[in-house]
Formats: C-alpha cells, sequence, structure tokens
C-alpha cells in the first residue's frame, strides 16, 4: 500500500498501517493490539497533528447519528460525521448547529480537537458545544464524560488534540433554527478598520475580511446576518465604511468562480447554506494549497494589522488570500481562545512550502508583541516553549493525558514536541 496524504496534498503520513473500523468493538480491539496509533478524521489538518509511524486509524466509516433529543437540543454522533452531514440531518429539526467553519466538509471530532472555528463576536470555536463525549481510552476501555457530570474534564478535553485516546462519539448543544442572508462588499480601507473594527466585527452574525496583503484595503468583507421578523424592512445599505456593495456572487479569491460559493446578494437562506463559504454539495479538489493562522487577543488586531503590513511584501507574493475573523472567549484548557475575545488571521497559501517556511518566522515576529497562538492543526514554525506558554492548563491536562495514556500509546512527533517536551 502507498503512503497516504493529507486532504490538501501537503502531507505524507509516515506509515501504509491503515484501519477502518466500522464499530467502537473494533476501535477497542485495535487500541489492544497497537503499540502506537493515531486518528485521523477528514485529513484536513496541514501538519503532523494526527500522524503515526506505525497504525494510522480512520473514522470515515462511524458517521451516523446515535441520537436526537428534539426538546433537550441535543444530538449525538459518531466521531466520524461531517458538519455537511450533520447540517443534513437537522434539516427540518427546527434546531441547528450555532456556527460552521469556512468548510462544511471536515469532521466534528478532528475539528473540535483542534480548536477549529467560524467567526462571530458571539460564538465559540466548534468546541464550545461540546456537552458529552465517549471515547476509547489507552487500555481499550470507553471512557464516558459529560458536562453535567464531568465539567472539568469536558473543559480538558473538547479539544484533546488526540491525545488521551480515540474519541467514537460526541454529543453537541444545538440552537433554534435560524436563517442567514449574506452580503459582500467590496474594498474596505485598513485605515477605517483600524478605526471601526468593533462595529464592523459587531455589524452580523458572522464577519470575514479577506485580503491579499497587495494594498491598504481589505478586497471583501462578508456579511452574514441573522434573519429577523424585521427582515421585510431591512434595507441593505451601498456602502460598508468606506467598501461598495458587491452586485456580483464572489470568490474569496480574485478570479476564481462564485459557482462553488454560499449565496450571496442578500439572499435568505438556511443556517447550513450560509455559515459556510463554500457549498456542501461542493466537495473541494485536494492539493493546491497551504494553510497557517494565528489567533491574537482582539483588543491587538489594529496593531496587529499594521504590524503584518510591515511584511506584506513578502506575504503577498506567495498568498492566495488571508482572511480575519473574531472568535468569542471560552474556558477549554487548550483553546486558542482560552478566556479571551479572539481575532483569527489566516492565511491560504500557494502550495510551495519551501517559501512559504521562509516568511512564517517573519509572520511570527511580526505578531509576537500579541501574543499570537498558533492554530493546532496548520502550519507555523514558533518554537515549543513558545507554544506552551500560551497555555496555563497545561501541566493539568498532561495530568490529564497521562491518567488516560499512561504509557503515550496516542503521543506522536507533535504531541512530544508542543506538549510534553
Amino acid at each position: 500500500m502507498t503512503k497516504q496524504r493529507n486532504w490538501a496534498g501537503n502531507y505524507i503520513y509516515n506509515t501504509t498501517n491503515w484501519h477502518y473500523p466500522e464499530t467502537v468493538e473494533e476501535i477497542q480491539q485495535l487500541v489492544k493490539k497497537c503499540n502506537r496509533l493515531k486518528v485521523v478524521g477528514s485529513r484536513h489538518s496541514f501538519n503532523d497533528i494526527a500522524d503515526s509511524t506505525e497504525h494510522m486509524v480512520s473514522l470515515e466509516k462511524l458517521n451516523k447519528v446515535v441520537s436526537f433529543n428534539k426538546e433537550g437540543r441535543k444530538i449525538t454522533i459518531e466521531a466520524g460525521m461531517k458538519y455537511s452531514e450533520v447540517s443534513q440531518y437537522l434539516e427540518g429539526t427546527g434546531l441547528a448547529l450555532h456556527n460552521l467553519a469556512s468548510l462544511p466538509h471536515i469532521s466534528v471530532a478532528g475539528a473540535c480537537a483542534t480548536a477549529t472555528h467560524g467567526s462571530g463576536d458571539k460564538n465559540g470555536n466548534l468546541a464550545t458545544i461540546v456537552n458529552g463525549m465517549e471515547f476509547v481510552n489507552a487500555s481499550g476501555d470507553i471512557i464516558s464524560l459529560s458536562h453535567e457530570k464531568n465539567e472539568e474534564e469536558m473543559k480538558a478535553l473538547a479539544v484533546s488534540l488526540g491525545a488521551m485516546g480515540i474519541i467514537t462519539k460526541l454529543t453537541l448543544n444545538l440552537v433554534p433554527d435560524f436563517q442567514i442572508r449574506q452580503d459582500v462588499y467590496e474594498n474596505l480601507p485598513f485605515a477605517e478598520f483600524q478605526a471601526n473594527y468593533d462595529a464592523i466585527f459587531s455589524s452580523s452574525y458572522s464577519v470575514s475580511l479577506f485580503t491579499n496583503w497587495k494594498s491598504e484595503y481589505f478586497n471583501q468583507v462578508w456579511l452574514k446576518r441573522a434573519v429577523t421578523s424585521e427582515q421585510d424592512s431591512f434595507e441593505v445599505k451601498s456602502a460598508f465604511f468606506g467598501a461598495k456593495l458587491a452586485t456580483v456572487k464572489l470568490h474569496p479569491i480574485s478570479g476564481h468562480g462564485a459557482e462553488h460559493c454560499t449565496d450571496q446578494l442578500g439572499i435568505a437562506g438556511p443556517w447550513h447554506d450560509r455559515l459556510s463559504h463554500f457549498r456542501m454539495n461542493f466537495t473541494p479538489s485536494s492539493g493546491k494549497e497551504l494553510q497557517s493562522e494565528y489567533i491574537i487577543p482582539r483588543e491587538y488586531v489594529s496593531d496587529a494589522i499594521k504590524a503584518l503590513g510591515t511584511v506584506s511584501d513578502k506575504i503577498a507574493p506567495l498568498l492566495l488570500v488571508s482572511e480575519i475573523r473574531s472568535i468569542a472567549a471560552d474556558d477549554l484548557w487548550m483553546s486558542m481562545n482560552y478566556k479571551q475575545d479572539s481575532i483569527g488571521i489566516h492565511f491560504t497559501w500557494q502550495d510551495n512550502w519551501e517559501a512559504v517556511k521562509q516568511v512564517l518566522p517573519e509572520i511570527e515576529a511580526a505578531l509576537e508583541p500579541f501574543h499570537a497562538r498558533p492554530h493546532w492543526g496548520k502550519l507555523f514554525t514558533m518554537a515549543p516553549d513558545r507554544v506552551q506558554s500560551f497555555y496555563e492548563k497545561l501541566p493539568q491536562f498532561r495530568e490529564l493525558v497521562q491518567k488516560y495514556d499512561p504509557e503515550g500509546k496516542f503521543r506522536n512527533a507533535f504531541l512530544e514536541k508542543y506538549i510534553f517536551e
């Protein structure tokens, strides 16, 4: 068997021993049999966080709804389910997920384990709605936790980094169904953003700003507004802090067709057809991009944009697009948003790692005064001790992982370097 790659094609996994269990019992058997193993979801990490030199476990066949509690607003799913599959199940039930990432094609368990996020001042990252979880620990035992019974452990393991075992089920908190309208504006000046970023980010349920760092403005602003009963009287403005309302559908990357993007032009639709940037029935082709992201405390965003401007001449030639989003604070130990309202500064790069890895240290140096935390599942070059310094609960997290995996069965090079070194 040839070695396999991640979703983007930039990372080659180190082993050809892949397993595709269809039941929790099969997972238990694998854990008992293997000395070292790691699990992957939809393979959307760009680094080695989900790699193993011995055994890989894919959960793609564990992709069903276990239970749905409409009255309690909860859904329990198998860990291999993708957000697109959960969204389709919830269609017509009157309930919804609070948010989605840019792509709906990623697995729920993998996204939560790495604190992946969407956007919105009042929206926590995707792991913040995890109410309960089931996982197989290093002994092959099934461990069940819930927020009601195991509050501190849930805070510790909702963003687990895959360190304590193989997640088999997640219980998610749901919200009432809602609709979103999406309007896009073009060319918002950096100066307007720096003077008004609070008003800009708070203007909609979800806000994304895109730039190519070639000019002193955001090329596009995507406003995803929750539709209210006053929607009939809502009149979209032709200007937004100096940006002009787009009159045709746009792709975040200049020159790309918008046919695979979610509907814009103010056409209201279900939450799951608007919160992501790309349609659920569009499966992205693998490859031809790299991704990095740094999360900073919200209060530094204006100065951080200015600082990145000093290295924009090195960023722009390698970039496809950069996206700026807001994320609400949470209390999850290993979350990049722990105890801080945050801004995510995301870079989608051309597939040129040799060049990108030269510019990442310059970006990290520019953002260092603003306590920038790298996204766990994306590309960065920050020193391990610097990464560890951002997580005040890291010692307790290590202790808890040791409890469930005393021999390091689920550890790999990434965890050894950034968590246990």
